[in-house]
């Protein structure tokens, strides 16, 4: 479908501006995941989460005001989905008695809105044990991913190699998760496999540049190795165009047309694919240059 004259960018030339852009872009993620920090689901914080429907708009203060007299402890009122929708979610965190918390609220719906009608069209439910559990989980998960891909590498590659892949997937998962922080998106189980999704997807591009380069460094004796890489990036390019193409256009639409979790899925993978595409050239390009110019001084 696709028809590229060969590309001649000078991407590692650039690098230094590129490393400079993304410690920036990292360092502003960390920030944010501090002081502003992630808006954890029930699947990891642990309490109910109710999503109603309303047959007429309503005011979030209404509501916070309905649930204040119950002691119901710390709890959160948010509108989600399209204005004409009039979806709204409630979540209630350190209760002994989700059951009970959750019918009390719906009660003091019905009582407190006269004609308005909710409907609760989901329940979820989750204690604090098993929430901080599935936290730790997922950060295992995640973790472990990585050292997957680094012993990976390591063995498929020259061991240079591997280090500039960890560092580019730890430098998607940071923007995804500062976006996150920056939007104020819940972050859930679903957007954990958005993360390891990009993992995949980020080290199979890095790969395929990797390969390409090792296949150039047996063709030649003598090179620069900047310009080798350089040249490995560009004959590669056309590859890297069309696969991130492909993955926008449909996680573009499940972040468009998807609601609720589906939709932070589609949010994260959007990042994700750009974050990763940017890393594999100017992230783990560079640090494999980085650790052959001045690997051999350190030791």
């Amino acid at each position: 479908m696709f028809q590229f004259k060969p590309f001649h960018f000078k991407f590692i030339p650039r690098m230094w501006w590129f490393i400079s852009l993304s410690t920036l872009v990292v360092g502003g993620s960390i920030f944010l995941m501090a002081t502003k920090g992630l808006n954890l689901g029930t699947d990891f914080k642990g309490g109910i989460k109710l999503q109603y429907r309303s047959s007429r708009p309503i005011q979030e203060g209404d509501l916070r005001r309905l649930i204040e007299p119950l002691n119901a402890g710390d709890f959160s009122v948010q509108k989600i989905g399209k204005p004409e929708e009039n979806r709204v979610v409630i979540k209630v965190e350190g209760m002994d008695r989700p059951e009970e918390t959750a019918d009390n609220i719906s009660q003091a719906f019905r009582s407190g809105l006269g004609e308005a009608t909710l409907t609760l069209e989901q329940q979820e439910t989750v204690g604090p044990k098993a929430g901080a559990d599935m936290r730790r989980k997922a950060q295992l998960a995640i973790i472990v991913s990585w050292l997957l891909m680094l012993i990976y590498i390591g063995y498929r590659f020259d061991f240079a190699f591997a280090p500039g892949a960890i560092v580019a997937l730890v430098h998607d998962c940071l923007i995804t998760l500062g976006a996150f922080a920056l939007s104020g998106r819940e972050i859930s189980l679903t957007v954990v496999a958005a993360l390891l999704t990009i993992v995949g997807y980020s080290v199979n591009d890095t790969i395929v540049i990797y390969d390409r380069i090792r296949e150039n460094l047996a063709k030649t004796q003598k090179f620069n190795l900047r310009e080798l890489i350089n040249t490995s990036i560009n004959e590669t390019f056309s590859r890297t165009i069309i696969t991130n193409l492909t993955v926008l256009m449909v996680v573009v639409l499940i972040y468009i047309f998807g609601e609720g979790e589906f939709q932070n899925f589609g949010f994260a993978m959007v990042v994700g694919a750009f974050a990763g595409t940017y890393s594999t050239i100017y992230i783990a390009s560079p640090c494999y240059i980085l650790l052959k110019e001045y690997g051999p001084r350190i030791r």
